[in-house]
């Protein structure tokens, strides 16, 4: 059974959204299903910043669904796109794909070495499969199969007919300056958000207006594919339309209403689904939301179809944190499946559920992630007791599961800056890891490394990905003797009130207990004494002995925390390296 996020307790942006939206479409369709949508490009690598397009409208489909509506999330791939240009740092291809800039995304070949047929499919690829590990629930939409097999004739033909009102509409909104100028206090737009924020086929496309008038539609060539025409004529009675390509001269007359090898401009396709569709709720990123832009027009041009605009929230922007450049094959923007490597489904999900759209927030690839993972289990530690607050428990809801049921999870969710570090020092073998998560816990040993998957693959991926060589940590073979020799009285002490210590601590809070205690002992103090009870410098003997035991075991001043290590080089070979 699913966790219930009881919308009617809290005021977590989900459930606000689930509200309206139910209203609004027992307004516009009363006893239909709830429709909500979302638009992806696969133009190239499909990022983060995209996902955001998908995880706000399933959060509240699937809040809706929770209430028991019925809901359809439509996911329009948009992939009779033409292809704009030759993204940077994706693997197989190279400048020569330029040769099929202006073509539908669906006509441009893969990169080399893909197992599947076009530029499209290898990219929507990674992300539906993405999608099913985060328990997304839609319906896919291919746009190329909507037009090329002649879903929206009637709709092109009416736009056709109707390119005069659709033409004034644009006309309104030709003289404004593109995007709304910069606020006081709101940071600047970079190249690489915009890309990333980009949802669907918004980019660059011209608006239909040409020398030869206003035409809504936009064929791609009948000889190179290339979408480089100009509509010369068209007859609304015999629907004969003249084109002719600017790319190889090119120029045919065809019957429209026979013709199924174009579609239409971005700013009147967009609102023209939407009213097909019967669209609810459908967000958009904070490039589809100035004056001028797709969302806006489009609020205009649906009433020409007969429809309405959707409940439309813009999206901020999601940022990066730390990716490490050696684990980037897609010129350094990250995707959801980036993200699924190095964190569980449930994490992710909390990401986007916790942040209201309009609120920006950075998914961590770097060290930060450890600190992510910690207020997650601290987290579940307040919905197990109880002492969690409303919306904090309907976002944990939201992460861990749908209206169909949780997600897998791992069965014994250990921290995951232990499980890091345990892979750090292991370097991967299955032995010895098991050996040091079972002495975690001498009282309930961990019986096999399933109990800890798939965090424990996670974890292990993040320290092989994103943490560089000369930070990963490497157990000394031998003993450092000339910094033993030098140490003074107080140094050996500590050492050797360590190691007395050892056997009857050996365990993750044991150790703790006796690595922090050492110095308060040496000060005259009980090894239990809090902070609150100890003079400042405690902590600067403290450091001073952490950084003593890192360059006697690592040979560095840090290294993964101190408990965790000694579990992993073991008791025998700690006394070792600490000169017993």
């Amino acid at each position: 059974m699913p966790i219930v996020a009881q919308s009617t307790e809290t005021t977590d942006w989900v459930s606000r959204f689930a509200d309206e939206v139910i209203e609004e479409s027992e307004r516009r369709a009363p006893g239909k299903p709830v429709v909500v949508a979302s638009g992806l490009s696969p133009s190239g690598p499909i990022h983060l910043g995209n996902l955001r397009e998908v995880m706000t409208p399933h959060l509240v489909a699937d809040e809706i669904r929770r209430r028991g509506h019925t809901v359809r999330h439509l996911l329009s791939w948009d992939d009779y796109d033409r292809y704009r240009k030759v993204p940077a740092g994706v693997p197989g291809i190279d400048e020569s794909w330029a040769e099929h800039i202006g073509k539908p995304l669906t006509s441009v070949p893969a990169p080399k070495g893909s197992e599947h047929p076009n530029w499209a499919e290898h990219f929507k690829a990674a992300m539906v499969e993405a999608l099913a590990e985060l328990g997304v629930e839609y319906d896919g939409i291919s746009q190329t199969e909507q037009y090329t097999s002649g879903v929206y004739r009637e709709q092109v033909l009416f736009a056709m007919k109707h390119r005069g009102d659709i033409d004034a509409i644009l006309d309104q909104y030709r003289t404004k300056k593109g995007p709304a100028k910069k606020q006081q206090g709101q940071k600047p737009v970079d190249e690489a958000e915009l890309e990333a924020a980009e949802g669907s086929g918004a980019a660059a496309e011209d608006d239909g207006s040409s020398a030869a008038g206003y035409y809504p539609y936009k064929p791609y060539c009948g000889r190179c594919e290339k979408d480089l025409t100009t509509v010369t004529s068209y007859d609304d009675e015999t629907t004969e339309l003249a084109y002719t390509c600017s790319a190889c001269g090119f120029s045919e007359t065809v019957r429209l209403s026979e013709f199924n090898r174009g579609k239409l401009v971005w700013k009147v396709d967009w609102p023209m689904r939407w009213a097909y569709e019967g669209v609810i709720f459908e967000p958009s990123g904070v490039d589809h939301s100035s004056p001028g832009s797709s969302f806006q027009v489009g609020g205009q041009i649906v009433g020409i179809f007969g429809g309405k605009q959707p409940i439309g929230p813009m999206y901020a922007f999601v940022g990066i944190s730390g990716m490490a450049k050696m684990s980037s094959s897609k010129g350094g923007v990250p995707t959801p499946a980036d993200a699924l490597q190095i964190m569980e489904p449930q994490l992710l999900r909390w990401l986007y559920a916790r942040r209201r759209p309009n609120q920006s927030f950075k998914i961590a690839f770097d060290q930060e992630i450890q600190r992510l993972y910690d207020e997650w289990d601290k987290l579940a530690g307040k919905v197990a007791d109880g002492s969690v607050l409303p919306a904090d428990a309907a976002a944990y809801a939201r992460a861990v599961g749908t209206a169909a049921g949780e997600l897998p999870r791992t069965p014994r969710p250990m921290p995951y800056r232990t499980l890091a570090s345990v892979a750090d020092i292991t370097a991967g073998a299955e032995d010895q890891t098991l050996r040091i998560l079972s002495e975690l816990d001498p009282e309930n040993p961990l019986a096999s490394l399933d109990e800890a998957r798939p965090r424990l693959d996670k974890a292990e991926t993040w320290i092989n990905t994103q943490v560089p060589a000369e930070e990963r940590t490497v157990v000394r073979d031998e003993p450092d003797v000339e910094l033993l020799k030098s140490l003074d009285d107080q140094g050996r002490e500590s050492l050797r009130l360590l190691l007395d210590g050892l056997e009857r601590n050996w365990s993750l809070d044991g150790l703790t207990h006796l690595v922090y205690g050492v110095p308060k002992v040496q000060a005259g103090f009980p090894a239990d004494a809090t902070a609150k009870e100890l003079p400042p410098e405690i902590k600067v003997a403290q450091r001073t002995f952490f950084a003593l035991l890192y360059h006697l075991l690592v040979g560095r001043d840090t290294g993964p925390r101190l408990p965790t290590l000694l579990l992993a080089v073991g008791q025998d070979r700690v006394r070792k390296l600490l000169g017993a």
